[in-house]
């Protein structure tokens, strides 16, 4: 949240008034809808065609209707999933940065721009926060623009909320913008030489020493693409780069750490679920072929079916032994399980290499000869 001071920081560089109409029809959605960002996103889309009135209606909306959670904004679960964010806060019409940023990000998805929810500090007065914070940014027209509908919803006043919508946070430009707020993640300044952290404390910005290079554009575009684990591990790289410099920092680098390897762990025992399903698959034809031998290949099957169905159990049981060694860390609490499977997979990799040698020996003889082995097979 921001002092009362604060309230005219940014300049704005076009007139409010042009969104008078947007925020009167926002001011008269019925509550029936406004227990669902589904609900709400398709009341914004229903009455605004173009992603700037859009984007206002999800501001105002958003930045009007929540009361930021003074009482309870040191007790708050960070680890909350977004879906429960979101429904307690449209439940409550309270919430702290993490819930204003919630809602605003998943309306602004919802009605078709694209938006990003951005984790970081801030600084007022050239003092640093203590706690961290959430803001939302969106591109709109090719051009990245921020929003903070906590700090545009109104401020904190000898500890109780005041309720007063400031504009100055609506469609924010990024350099202005990092004024006061720092984003953790150097990716999300939307600039090409990223503020260091140094710099954001210190008040000092030398553009003509910048120490990172970065494209943003590129580097969000293939963020899309990455998954949850490898998008926190590249945060993580960043964090670091850019220097951990206080706490607040260092325990989100910590935290993109650990959630990096807590959700590569989650993926390796989706890997290790699948080779177990596969496995079974390949041990019940290692098991059909050892009573289909048993009696003698009775009924009777021509060669090339046998020669296929072996392929078929020795490509198997050869994946599952590749696949499980791929797997990577799965925790402490399934490395037993990881070390058990590897043995059961190799154990039959091995039964399965005998009967391939024994059928293979079986085809390169004649009629007598197959009889005699299979004689001698009890």
């Amino acid at each position: 949240m921001k002092n009362y001071c604060l309230l005219f920081l940014f300049l704005s560089c076009f007139s409010y008034g042009q969104y008078e109409a947007v925020d009167k029809i926002m001011t008269q959605i019925p509550d029936s809808l406004t227990n669902s960002t589904t609900k709400i996103a398709a009341y914004i889309s229903g009455n605004f065609n173009t992603p700037n009135d859009k984007i206002r209606a999800v501001f105002f909306w958003t930045a009007s209707t929540i009361s930021y959670d003074v009482v309870n904004m040191l007790n708050q679960d960070a680890n909350q999933t977004e879906e429960i964010k979101i429904k307690k806060t449209l439940d409550s019409k309270k919430g702290v940065c993490m819930h204003y940023a919630a809602v605003f990000n998943d309306l602004a998805n919802k009605v078709g721009v694209r938006t990003y929810v951005i984790e970081g500090y801030t600084k007022q007065y050239g003092k640093i926060a203590t706690l961290g914070h959430s803001w939302c940014a969106s591109q709109l027209d090719g051009k990245w623009l921020l929003f903070d509908p906590t700090w545009g919803s109104g401020y904190v006043l000898n500890q109780k909320y005041v309720k007063k919508l400031d504009n100055s946070f609506f469609k924010a430009e990024p350099s202005n913008f990092l004024l006061t707020h720092m984003p953790f993640d150097y990716l999300w300044q939307f600039l090409s030489s990223p503020v260091t952290n140094i710099e954001f404390m210190g008040g000092k910005v030398d553009a003509k020493k910048a120490t990172i290079v970065c494209d943003f554009q590129t580097l969000i575009d293939r963020y899309d693409t990455l998954s949850q684990a490898d998008r926190a591990f590249e945060a993580a790289e960043r964090i670091e780069k850019n220097g951990l410099l206080n706490k607040l920092i260092v325990d989100q680098y910590n935290f993109k750490k650990k959630n990096f390897t807590i959700l590569k762990a989650n993926k390796n025992i989706e890997k290790l679920n699948e080779v177990v399903v596969n496995y079974n698959e390949a041990i019940g034809l290692l098991n059909d072929f050892s009573r289909f031998r048993f009696k003698k290949f009775k009924p009777e099957q021509s060669d090339e079916v046998l020669r296929k169905n072996m392929q078929e159990l020795s490509d198997k049981m050869n994946k599952c032994k590749e696949d499980v060694y791929n797997i990577g860390s799965v925790g402490a609490e399934n490395t037993s399980n990881l070390s058990s499977l590897k043995k059961m997979i190799l154990d039959a990799v091995e039964q399965t290499e005998k009967q391939k040698t024994f059928l293979d020996t079986y085809l390169s003889k004649n009629l007598v000869g197959r009889k005699l082995m299979m004689g001698k097979f009890r």
